[in-house]
């Protein structure tokens, strides 16, 4: 009896310990992968403050777009997230996952006349140039098609195929300011995995510094209280110790 007791308690243990490297690996594997948020919820931190986990969102969405993470999820437990190479963002006119939150965790600003869809800013579309087929000479303007907002968030450029001397190449070409991260054209991408993602803005956009200008830009702005030249002669005024 003490034999099959102890192989008992051995077994449990393994199986236990098992379970629990398994449920480790998949939270540490989970934290590394990224979420897209719902519409009005550029602010992560701001978002993660002010959502109440109640799901309203999740059911007001008429395209299932949206769903709850669970500890399997990157996203935090119970907080709105969608993956747009499952199911995209439609961009609702109206809106309705924003109206339906209640804590504004969403932002209302997005409801107002002078806004809507274009305002928001969900991710950022990124193009891999290894693996889209536009890149080899292939004909292909899927993602162009699909942009709900074609020729702005999305833009086809030509560049002339030097190895033939006679074609050109079509490549898509995001503008990220306009791109409101809906996610149509990852999930209209032919390649088997798509050549086209939208990530979080936090993932895709650098920040320079402030002493950097760049070319075209307008001159800083000048103090507010300019310092007045002096006008007396300049030797009288080194020698005055003003400095």
């Amino acid at each position: 009896m003490q034999r099959r007791a102890f192989l008992q308690k051995a077994i449990g243990g393994a199986c236990l310990c098992a379970g629990g490297g398994f449920f480790l690996a998949t939270l540490l594997k989970a934290k590394r992968a990224y979420a897209l948020r719902p519409p009005g919820a550029q602010d992560e931190a701001r978002f993660l403050g002010a959502c109440v986990r109640c799901g309203l969102c999740v059911r007001a969405c008429p395209y299932d777009t949206l769903k709850l993470a669970s500890l399997l999820d990157s996203p935090k437990v119970g907080t709105p997230f969608f993956q747009a190479r499952q199911v995209p963002c439609y961009l609702c006119p109206d809106i309705p996952c924003i109206k339906a939150c209640p804590t504004d965790a969403l932002d209302h600003k997005h409801l107002k006349p002078d806004q809507g869809i274009t305002s928001l800013k969900m991710g950022i579309a990124v193009v891999d140039s290894h693996s889209c087929v536009a890149f080899w000479g292939v004909r292909c303007d899927v993602c162009y098609r699909v942009c709900p907002l074609m020729d702005k968030a999305i833009k086809l450029e030509l560049k002339h195929d030097d190895r033939t001397n006679k074609h050109a190449y079509m490549l898509p070409v995001v503008e990220p300011s306009v791109c409101v991260g809906c996610g149509l054209c990852e999930r209209a991408c032919i390649t088997q995995e798509p050549a086209i993602r939208v990530l979080p803005s936090a993932f895709v956009s650098g920040k320079a510094d402030s002493h950097y200008l760049k070319m075209g830009a307008p001159p800083p702005a000048s103090p507010s209280t300019p310092q007045t030249p002096h006008k007396d002669n300049p030797m009288d005024y080194l020698n005055q110790g003003d400095l």
